[in-house]
């Protein structure tokens, strides 16, 4: 393992402790001995190589993904970001109120807080999809579905829908 990548290891390594808000005393006792202080900090400041092994137990510990601790990788460990979701506002209000309203309420929400008056198209989140699944009392990928059948998303979406729930 090069030096860099060790350091880059360690910095991710680092930053996953202190979000948990643990020091490396604090990672040793939560983990009965399991992880001794002075080991885990010279991962962090790679000093010391870590065997595949190790990451894979050190990640089980955090609570994470092995690939959230490997360099270079992006959150989640996408190589690719899923499609974005995005609302076409025209199309939008063009469904009856009695399907679209809770829809329509809630893009408007988002429009308000974010300033965005455009009025043509809305980009959403995955948790905003799945915020209007549960509105829906339907899953995220069959709430997709209907949302492509009105016109309202592009069928590009299945492909984040089905990246989130695969």
């Amino acid at each position: 393992m090069s030096s860099e990548y060790a350091k880059q290891l360690g910095a991710k390594l680092r930053a996953i402790r202190t979000q948990q808000g643990l020091s490396l005393h604090g990672v040793e006792e939560k983990s009965q001995g399991r992880w001794k202080a002075v080991v885990v900090g010279s991962y962090e400041r790679g000093d010391r190589a870590v065997t595949v092994q190790r990451l894979a137990e050190l990640a089980d510990f955090y609570g994470v993904p092995v690939q959230e601790l490997l360099p270079g990788t992006t959150p989640g460990g996408a190589a690719e970001p899923p499609p974005k979701l995005v609302l076409d506002l025209e199309r939008l209000a063009h469904v009856p109120v009695e399907k679209a309203g809770p829809l329509q309420r809630y893009a408007a929400t988002i429009q308000s807080q974010r300033g965005d008056y455009n009025g043509k198209v809305l980009s959403i989140r995955q948790d905003d999809l799945r915020t209007l699944a549960v509105i829906y009392d339907q899953s995220p990928s069959v709430l997709t579905e209907q949302l492509i059948s009105w016109g309202v998303l592009d069928a590009d979406a299945r492909r984040a829908v089905s990246h989130e729930e695969g």
